[in-house]
């Protein structure tokens, strides 16, 4: 056997150190080392603790969830801050003892478990509490099933808030998450899929909450005078973040209510094409709603090979023949298509003698009116009554009247057409009610106008 001395472990260590650094040094380019990276340092001095989680988690999920469940056990009495072998036994009982002493060596070795020899008694490294107590945070965060995973963020930076110490790493990973759900849920209103915007709709609602109750952690930043600038500068993008991810609610309003317009409705029966996905969508087994469908198969009749082919040369001979004597198809004359827009053109040439006859006499000094719509649109039936009125807005129209025919003599006609926005009944067999509305000549509208403003300035 070889005794070491202490400068013998001392150069030991040393040479293992010089071997770590080597390979560290490997991740890099030649030019540089990894003093020279500024970022790694706060790494390289965080390596106890990140070595007490490889001690965790490296390996196989199994040997994961065993040494997990180990010390958690043993953590979780806390009426004596130390336990003999006997205790720790009785304690994990349900374990195979090969299994829980291989689990014990590696807490052991990799210093989360410390073993006193002079008491003969195991004892909980303060390491191990620290990473036992993240991943609980971790665990807790779980359970309350937050899809929006904004909780367990906002608690640090709560936490460090209250104790004083909160970093801007912390308040930028909740900076990204943020804005990552933004992106999420501007996608899910991009697509206009029902059933994304529902679950994106129900994620936001989660994270509106959390954000609610981070409204007063990120004011207490922002007014804290201890925070540095760069601290700052991360709260407020936070709060512009939260203001981005409230202001959405309208967009899914928006988006929402437009799919309820385009909705697709069976008959009379009250159920959407929505309906039906989600009841499909809630069946486990889609090709057995098929059972029982088809009592009878069905049996298709098709044309044998043979006669198919008898079809095709019969055509592909005929075609031949034609191209060869070069006949080309016998004339035809154009069949003659009856204008159906002949008995319009008459009405509205009727139309345009009657709207021609307009002038002063339909002005009533007394009752100053002019003679009522109806009277040029009624009596007619239905059909022609709208036909008239769905011309009344060519009257006055510049570009319908550099035109020619019938409509633009109609837009050229010396008239101004005024209406209301009301409806009055009327006396007439086919037409209940038509617009308040009137048809002035303009030399009358004008003789009226000069003539009210002289009655005006008399009294």
């Amino acid at each position: 056997m070889q005794n070491f001395d202490d400068e013998s472990i001392v150069r030991i260590e040393d040479d293992l150190s010089d071997q770590t650094d080597l390979s560290l040094k490997s991740y890099f380019k030649s030019s540089l080392t990894p003093d020279d990276v500024v970022a790694l340092a706060p790494l390289r001095r965080a390596q106890p603790m990140l070595q007490a989680f490889t001690a965790l988690f490296h390996g196989g999920i199994n040997s994961v969830l065993m040494r997990l469940l180990v010390l958690r056990e043993l953590t979780a009495d806390v009426d004596s801050p130390s336990l003999s072998r006997a205790d720790i036994n009785a304690k994990l009982g349900y374990l195979e003892p090969e299994a829980l002493e291989t689990v014990l060596t590696r807490l052991r070795s990799t210093g989360l478990l410390v073993w006193d020899a002079s008491q003969s008694v195991y004892r909980i490294a303060p390491m191990a509490r620290n990473v036992l107590a993240a991943i609980e945070s971790l665990i807790q965060v779980e359970q309350q099933d937050d899809p929006s995973e904004v909780s367990y963020m906002l608690t640090q930076v709560a936490g460090a808030q209250a104790v004083g110490g909160v970093s801007v790493e912390q308040l930028h990973h909740l900076l990204g998450r943020l804005i990552e759900l933004t992106e999420e849920f501007s996608d899910a209103i991009a697509s206009g899929s029902e059933f994304q915007l529902r679950t994106a709709q129900q994620k936001w609602h989660t994270a509106c909450d959390w954000v609610e109750k981070g409204s007063q952690i990120i004011h207490a930043i922002t007014n804290d005078s201890r925070a540095d600038s760069a601290t700052h500068r991360a709260a407020q993008a936070i709060g512009r973040a939260q203001s981005a991810l409230l202001n959405m609610q309208g967009m899914f309003s928006r988006a929402l209510n437009q799919i309820e317009r385009q909705r697709v409705h069976l008959g009379q029966s009250g159920l959407s094409t929505t309906d039906i996905k989600m009841w499909l969508l809630q069946r486990d087994d889609l090709a057995s709603l098929a059972d029982g469908a088809l009592s009878h198969p069905v049996t298709p009749h098709f044309i044998t090979p043979s006669e198919m082919i008898d079809v095709a040369e019969s055509e592909l001979l005929s075609h031949r023949n034609s191209a060869v004597l070069g006949v080309l198809p016998t004339g035809e004359n154009a069949p003659s298509i009856a204008n159906d827009n002949s008995e319009a053109l008459l009405e509205l040439d009727h139309w345009l003698d009657l709207l021609g006859k307009i002038d002063g006499k339909s002005y009533d000094p007394e009752t100053k009116k002019h003679k009522p719509l109806q009277d040029y649109l009624l009596p007619a039936s239905f059909a022609i009554a709208s036909y008239r009125a769905s011309l009344l807005p060519l009257i006055g129209d510049a570009n319908e009247a550099s035109l020619q025919g019938a409509t633009a003599t109609l837009a050229r006609l010396p008239l101004n057409f005024s209406s209301k926005d009301k409806m009055q009944k009327v006396s007439d067999p086919h037409v209940a009610a038509i617009s308040v509305a009137s048809l002035i000549p303009i030399d009358s509208q004008e003789q009226s106008q000069q003539q009210s403003q002289q009655e005006t300035k008399h009294e």
